[in-house]
């Protein structure tokens, strides 16, 4: 499990075909590794991997299929940046989410606009994501745990501050641009239960009971 939140940039030090698939190397000079031991969880770009390798100051983490196919790992280059960060601990903070690191889908950037200090992004996603997408809710963007500001028909947009510019990959974005998503684990498994309630339960549930269950603000409509 992860946060969202970026402990450091790496770069992609290595990328080789082995067996049909994929090992990546990736230099993380700016991530503390001296805890970091053989099979542990390291998330990059949003997308966990398995340490199977490590140095002082870079890892290598074995690629499979199913993860090349459905992620944006399969655009990355020699050299290209990536978000990076260790699985949590019982003690961390939890900044930003609750994210397992299990790519949902693709997205793409469709527009990218500042914003005063801060930059705009419009991502569009699949249709099979929107439900789980909701305005001031919570989504893993590239392994970055970001507020969804709006939702407008198959597009969400958020805001990011000049901070997460910086310490994050999200300052080379440009439209088009293909991005890892994670929705939030709480609407996938609020979805499951709800979906194999009984029919007379699932009747009953309505705004009244949602606020006194606290999944919503006792005022909402």
């Amino acid at each position: 499990m992860f946060t969202g939140i970026i402990a450091a940039l790496g770069k992609i030090k290595r990328m080789q075909a082995t067996g049909g698939d994929m090992r990546l190397e990736i230099d993380t000079a700016a991530l503390d590794m001296s805890d970091v031991h053989i099979g542990d969880s390291i998330a990059v770009n949003g997308v966990c991997l398995t340490v199977i390798e490590r140095a002082q100051s870079s890892f290598v983490a074995d690629v499979s299929n199913e993860t090349i196919a459905h992620t944006s790992l399969k655009s990355l280059t020699t050299n290209s940046e990536v978000n990076l960060e260790k699985a949590l601990l019982p003690t961390t903070r939890l900044g930003g989410h609750l994210v397992s690191g299990h790519v949902d889908a693709l997205g793409t950037v469709v527009d990218k606009f500042e914003d005063a200090r801060s930059i705009r992004l419009v991502i569009e996603t699949p249709q099979n994501l929107l439900r789980y997408i909701a305005a001031k809710g919570s989504i893993c963007v590239d392994g970055v745990s970001l507020t969804v500001n709006t939702v407008n028909g198959q597009n969400f947009e958020l805001n990011i501050v000049p901070h997460t510019q910086a310490c994050t990959v999200i300052k080379h974005y440009q439209a088009g641009a293909q991005v890892n998503l994670e929705v939030d684990l709480i609407a996938r498994y609020l979805e499951r239960l709800l979906l194999h309630l009984p029919d007379d339960e699932r009747s009953n549930i309505d705004m009244a009971m949602l606020a006194k269950a606290g999944f919503v603000s006792k005022n909402a409509s």
